[in-house]
């Protein structure tokens, strides 16, 4: 068996805090922001995007700083964004390839792809990578992609890569050449090494490399062997992929509490588009959307919306959720909110060829929310038969859903005929001969009886107070003036009274 030649494909995102944040706010991403960590007033600069650095704003920065700074936008770190974004970064590597290995950094997203052996799912390493750059632009996240034989040396070229150029694909062997104009600061050494190389005159990883091995091993012990071999491209690596859970969720927080439903919605709508990206780059849809929001006071709102059918329509999503919300809106301003999805299969309907054709399922929900907003939840659906004897509990209120399989052939329906039940029953005077139904008087008519079936005794709830048993006939008959009346005739045996509780067509 031929044994797969190593190919790993690194994928690193630098200021992954600013870009954690910037991802779920669109309208911020072409302005100068940088992200203050710490309890105020004691914060600091701790990630900046490119047009923060061009204004003037440099890591640990204190706020006091910050402020003198022209039209700088300043957004408190979030721990809960960046997760969610890892989590995106992570499923959408894991797309391309079961392996990967995460190696983030505290402001650095990196991760580590085996990707030997794909080239007849994806082609040649350097299309893999391009795709799995589109992939992660998708997401709202800007990272440059490495692909190398050794882990480290993917690792220090995507470190040391220029946007400009963001995919870079080594062949094997040509690692020690591509990696020896890099500078020391993509092996993010500590000070006082940093500091030893800088007095040496190092300042290159081909620097290093060309030092003899045993005068470095004699001055730096183990670990100076170590640093060569990543300036070579020759440092071995285990590698130990991870299994990250596939979960849909998106989580943000807000910058000021909101109370209008529009500017939430709004937010919404930008994470209910990445919740459908990672749907779909599994081939499936959102099946159910759970929005939780966090309010004021330590209180929390959540709200589930399940559509009749898995979609990937946005628009749908956004309105459904607006429905809801207003039906049943928050009782105090929002501070944050979170995002969560149950993915599901993206199947279509089949219909018979003569069967009636059905609604549109998502114009149905839409039509269905809106009555709910009117009526309430508790008042819309489609009437289901309970099952028991009890006349007074005939049916049930169950939720409208498309039908999955065709419907029964005209063969196998059986005529019936159907009821007419009254709500409420009307009360009728029976006369009976010798224990016979003889005649009733119903709606001031007089009707004699032609044909009684029954009685057919029924009861239940003999174990509480809410005891009752009734007797249920079947009667055909006429009036004096010709007209036919066909019921269903019931006796209340608990206080021995007549009632009609339907007629039958």
């Amino acid at each position: 068996m031929t044994k797969l030649t190593e190919l790993y494909a690194c994928v690193y995102a630098k200021e992954f805090p600013a870009q954690a944040l910037l991802r779920l706010r669109p309208e911020l991403r072409n302005q100068p922001c940088v992200v203050m960590e710490g309890e105020p007033p004691l914060q600091s600069v701790c990630s900046l995007n490119a047009k923060a650095r061009v204004s003037g704003a440099v890591h640990g920065m204190t706020r006091v700083e910050v402020e003198t700074l022209p039209a700088m936008n300043m957004l408190s770190r979030s721990y809960k964004e960046e997760s969610a974004a890892k989590a995106a970064l992570l499923d959408a590597a894991g797309t391309l390839s079961p392996r990967v290995e995460d190696h983030s950094s505290e402001t650095g997203f990196v991760c580590v792809i085996d990707i030997a052996g794909s080239e007849k799912l994806f082609g040649p390493a350097n299309q893999l990578a391009r795709e799995l750059f589109k992939r992660i632009r998708a997401i709202g996240i800007t990272a440059s992609i490495a692909v190398s034989a050794n882990v480290h040396a993917a690792k220090c070229l995507a470190r040391g890569m220029s946007l400009r150029f963001p995919v870079m694909v080594v062949p094997s062997g040509e690692q020690g050449a591509a990696l020896a104009t890099l500078p020391l600061t993509v092996l993010d050494l500590p000070k006082d090494q940093s500091e030893t190389f800088a007095s040496w005159g190092i300042h290159t990883l081909g620097m290093l490399a060309a030092l003899p091995v045993r005068e470095l091993i004699a001055r730096m012990g183990q670990h100076g062997k170590r640093l060569r071999q990543l300036a070579t491209g020759t440092l071995p690596h285990l590698f130990q992929p991870v299994q990250p859970a596939f979960t849909l969720e998106e989580k943000m927080e807000l910058d000021s509490p909101v109370e209008i439903l529009g500017s939430l919605l709004f937010v919404a709508g930008v994470m209910l588009e990445q919740l459908i990206l990672r749907a779909a780059s599994r081939v499936l849809a959102l099946a159910s959307v759970t929005i939780t929001l966090s309010l004021e006071g330590n209180a929390t709102h959540v709200r589930t919306v399940r559509p009749a059918l898995p979609t990937n329509d946005r628009q749908l999503w956004i309105k459904l959720l607006h429905l809801d919300l207003e039906a049943h809106p928050p009782s105090a301003a929002i501070l944050a909110l979170t995002l969560s999805a149950e993915p599901g299969s993206t199947s279509k309907v089949q219909l018979g060829l003569f069967s009636p054709q059905l609604p549109e399922p998502s114009r149905l929900d839409v039509t269905l929310a809106r009555i709910a907003k009117i009526v309430g939840e508790e008042n819309v659906g489609k009437a289901v038969l309970v099952d028991t004897h009890h006349e007074q509990e005939g049916f049930r209120l169950e939720r409208f859903t498309v039908p999955t399989s065709a419907p029964p052939s005209a063969s196998t329906v059986k005529g019936c005929a159907a009821m007419r039940e009254l709500r409420p029953a009307e009360s009728v005077r029976v006369i009976s001969v010798e224990g016979k139904l003889d005649a009733i008087l119903f709606r001031q008519k007089r009707y004699a009886v032609i044909r009684a079936y029954g009685p057919w005794r029924a009861s239940g709830e003999w174990w509480n107070s809410n005891l009752w048993g009734c007797e249920q006939w079947d009667i055909v008959a006429r009036a004096e003036d010709g007209p036919l009346l066909c019921c269903c005739l019931m006796r209340d045996l608990m206080q021995n009274q007549w009632q009609i509780a339907g007629l039958y067509d």
